[in-house]
């Protein structure tokens, strides 16, 4: 936190975490005290962990699959919240990776409209060794002919072809604060 608080009172509005827990442990008195900060889950969410994701979250950025925004949606009803979401994409196919395949996004996306989720784009992570650039081109077709808005896409070690890709939300914590430990 101590790398984070002189960012917070120079006025940064939007942060993002990895773990749902550690949000909670890091982020909730300060939203309390600083509500204009968005906080944004970049990692993967469980169905067991939406409750409190929901709860201290302003946008989450890696849903990916009808379970897991049916649990967000009931979620949403109980606390009376709305978080903007993201659709994970697993746009290189690969295995190990979270994210809808590209031919799955339009049926969970017509099912997350369907229950009311605020859904304002999609979100990719290309594979690790190869040239982002074509991923990011088909991502950004993708969330045009759906008719979102943002896109998130971009890590510290891409981020600037992301960027001439129209991805509007990236993720660059290491570029900032360093590895992560």
């Amino acid at each position: 936190m101590a790398k984070i608080l002189p960012l917070i009172e120079y006025g940064h509005l939007d942060y993002g975490e990895n773990k749902v827990q550690e949000a909670i442990e890091k982020w909730s008195d300060i939203k309390l005290e600083k509500p204009n900060i968005k906080l944004h889950l970049i990692g993967k969410l469980q169905t067991n962990k939406v409750k409190h994701a929901v709860k201290i979250f302003d946008f989450i950025h890696s849903v990916d699959s009808l379970k897991l925004v049916t649990k967000i949606a009931d979620e949403q009803q109980k606390q009376n919240k709305n978080v903007k979401l993201f659709i994970q994409v697993n746009i290189g196919n690969e295995e190990q990776k979270s994210g809808v395949k590209v031919d799955q996004i339009n049926e969970l996306l017509i099912f997350s409209k369907k229950l009311n989720l605020n859904v304002i784009g999609l979100m990719c992570i290309p594979p690790a060794n190869e040239e982002p650039s074509k991923y990011f081109r088909e991502i950004k077709l993708l969330n045009k002919s759906l008719n979102l808005t943002e896109l998130s896409m971009g890590m510290s070690s891409d981020y600037l072809k992301a960027v001439e890709n129209s991805s509007s939300y990236l993720r660059i914590g290491s570029s900032i604060f360093g590895e992560r430990n």
